[in-house]
């Protein structure tokens, strides 16, 4: 114990001798979760995304970017991999206007045009996803053997029971709402940006046997490493719009409002009521 207070002592001396965010004027950090508009089907319940393509869908999609416009970012981060040190989404290089008539993806629908108003050259994906070496974020297959095993099948079913309803009525909404309205939904804690999964499968472990400990354990380092890289991409008063599906929204927030130098600002508030 005492050497572990001795090299945190000497950890914080190290970091207070060290140039940090939060000596200058914050990163504005603003984290609008979505929904996946061109269907994937990469999610553990994945919605069956309304076209988006539709002239009604497009005047109200430009609605969206030109309100979101109005944050005047400064830096527009999506989830996509790319390279290291500069994360540039080569994507946005070859855009032009002719795509949002073509392609589904709500980063070249919200990201792209948002980026376009506000005349950035360059959009940054910062994704997560592991190479050599790396661990599976995700490792949701060992929650299952494990519930499996000691006879947890009804109660996983159950929580991704709540999972499934929650998607499918975001699903039914698109009907009636505006994608407006559906964004303000898919930011809501109690809509597509719940992270109670997460929390819950802590009560599927017994002892040493603890997959969904694993699993939100590795979760948060996804997250962890995305806000890193946005962190290597921004300077001090930088207003940035970091674009993920709903599911990050709750984790990246989180760990930005705990870097110093970041500071979240709510990304309903700029979404239009219609």
């Amino acid at each position: 114990m005492r050497h572990s207070i001795v090299l945190l002592m000497a950890g914080l001396a190290l970091l207070a001798d060290a140039p940090a965010f939060g000596q200058a004027a914050p990163v504005q950090v603003m984290v609008l979760g979505t929904y996946h508009m061109d269907n994937p089907g990469q999610d553990l319940v994945n919605l069956r995304a309304a076209d988006v393509l539709t002239p009604q869908r497009q005047a109200e999609l430009a609605a969206v970017a030109e309100a979101l416009a109005r944050f005047k970012p400064t830096v527009v981060a999506v989830e996509r991999i790319t390279s290291a040190p500069g994360y540039v989404d080569d994507h946005y290089t070859r855009f032009n206007d002719a795509d949002l008539a073509k392609v589904r993806d709500e980063r070249v629908q919200i990201g792209y045009r948002v980026a376009r108003i506000v005349g950035l050259k360059t959009v940054h994906g910062i994704d997560e996803q592991p190479s050599t070496g790396e661990p599976d974020y995700f490792p949701f297959d060992k929650v299952q053997a494990s519930a499996r095993a000691r006879g947890q099948d009804a109660a996983l079913a159950a929580l991704l029971e709540q999972v499934g309803r929650t998607v499918g009525e975001f699903g039914a909404r698109q009907e009636t709402s505006t994608v407006a309205e559906l964004l303000r939904a898919a930011n809501d804690e109690q809509g597509l940006a719940d992270s109670s999964l997460y929390y819950a499968l802590l009560g599927l472990d017994a002892g040493e046997d603890q997959p969904g400990a694993e699993l939100l354990g590795y979760w948060y380092m996804r997250n962890a490493k995305i806000v890193a890289k946005l962190s290597d991409v921004v300077q001090p008063d930088d207003r940035v719009l970091v674009l993920f599906g709903s599911g990050h929204k709750h984790w990246l927030e989180q760990i930005a409002r705990g870097t110093p130098g970041l500071e979240v600002v709510d990304a309903v508030q700029y979404l239009p009521l219609r």
